[in-house]
């Protein structure tokens, strides 16, 4: 009996514990659900205005480039420039050899002579005629076969001056003058080259480089989103009310000087959906070359749109997510449209927010989908500042 009191005694200890140690389980799991919701700190995002500079590729050319032709064959004598010069409308680049040419204008010069001379010949001849026809000594068929030779002769005149006259312009002509201010390209033909008007490649080129456009294009609806909010009653107009834009150059220093945007192509491509543009920068100190490449960046202002520090998300397979809280202080992870490029510390969001949304700025990794939280609100301080930004919208 004294053994059997015992074990149910042991049994009683046991069950006690076991009922201590499920309280003190249960009291713990509490504790830890408690201590889940920690604080975390929150901005509440609100629209703000900001200047975006959306870069695009650009090519730069010459507002005038000439290829320079000869007009008729001819072996070079002389180059009197130094390729990359700079040269002036009217100044002599290259001179054709020209004897040939002046053997020409010689030979017409003596063919004119000889026309003359035959027009005084078939003058007298007319002359003698007349007075025989009018006393019936000949008859009328002798003047006018003289009246028809004095014609030709004259015809035959102003045939030999206009050879000439072409002797004389091919002549000018070996003597090849630019038609334009600007700087030269290279020489693909040298002295003694035999060159024609019919070459492959232009004996140079001619660039006027005083002021450079840049070509670029962008997509349709950047394109609507630039001009559709500007005064204007025409494109044309609406292109005079834009800021200047800024040239970026190949090693990614600011050009000294802005520049317009001139014009715009009137078709739209249908293989890239881009519409080609047209930006002027002046070139007095001829920095920019004929060629070069660069990018054009384009000011655009933003008028209440969303911001929120960079801080505030996270990246996950090229898309941007931030976690939200709701109202039942539960985090809820949430993906968001960016403007791409760098703002300084924030960025401008395009869909996913709304004015007001409670977003987490601190300790992300730590969160995971309805995790409950303890919000604490901080100031979200937009920035109105200047940035730079690339031509595309990330997912």
């Amino acid at each position: 009996m004294k053994t059997i009191r015992q074990i149910r005694n042991l049994s009683f200890i046991l069950l006690m514990f076991a009922a201590v140690s499920c309280s003190q389980k249960q009291g713990a799991n509490g504790a830890s659900q408690t201590q889940q919701a920690r604080e975390y700190k929150v901005i509440a995002v609100k629209p703000g205005a900001v200047t975006l500079n959306k870069q695009y590729p650009a090519t730069l050319e010459g507002q005038q480039t000439v290829e320079i032709r000869p007009r008729i064959a001819g072996y070079i004598d002389e180059i009197l420039v130094d390729e990359g010069a700079y040269v002036n409308k009217g100044q002599v680049l290259f001179r054709l050899n020209a004897q040939d040419i002046q053997a020409q204008v010689r030979s017409a010069e003596a063919q004119v002579k000889v026309a003359e001379a035959q027009v005084r010949t078939a003058e007298i001849n007319l002359g003698k005629t007349k007075p025989l026809v009018e006393k019936s000594i000949i008859s009328e068929y002798d003047l006018k076969s003289s009246e028809a030779t004095l014609e030709s002769t004259k015809a035959q005149l102003a045939q030999a001056k206009a050879n000439l006259e072409n002797a004389k312009v091919n002549l000018q002509y070996t003597v090849i003058a630019s038609p334009a201010s600007g700087t030269i390209g290279t020489f693909p033909y040298r002295v003694g080259s035999l060159v024609s008007s019919s070459i492959a490649q232009p004996l140079t080129t001619v660039s006027n480089t005083s002021s450079m456009y840049a070509y670029f294009s962008m997509n349709e609806r950047d394109f609507l989103q630039l001009t559709k909010n500007l005064k204007g009653d025409n494109l044309q107009k609406k292109f005079e009310n834009l800021p200047k834009v800024s040239l970026i150059l190949a090693d990614k220093t600011p050009y000294s000087t802005k520049g317009n945007i001139q014009t715009a192509s009137g078709l739209v491509d249908q293989q890239t959906g881009a519409v080609n543009i047209r930006a002027s920068f002046p070139n007095g100190d001829g920095m920019l070359r004929n060629g070069s490449s660069g990018l054009v960046s384009i000011p655009q202002h933003l008028e209440s749109v969303l911001l929120i520090p960079q801080k505030a998300t996270y990246e996950l397979q090229g898309k941007h997510f931030v976690y939200v809280v709701g109202e039942d202080n539960k985090v809820k992870n949430t993906e968001i449209n960016v403007l791409a490029g760098n703002l300084k510390d924030q960025y401008v969001v395009t869909s996913g927010l709304q004015k007001g949304d409670q977003v987490v700025v601190e300790g992300m990794s730590t969160l995971r989908d309805d995790t409950p939280v303890k919000p604490k609100l901080v100031e979200n301080t937009n920035s109105a500042q200047s940035s730079t930004s690339t031509n595309q919208v990330k997912n």
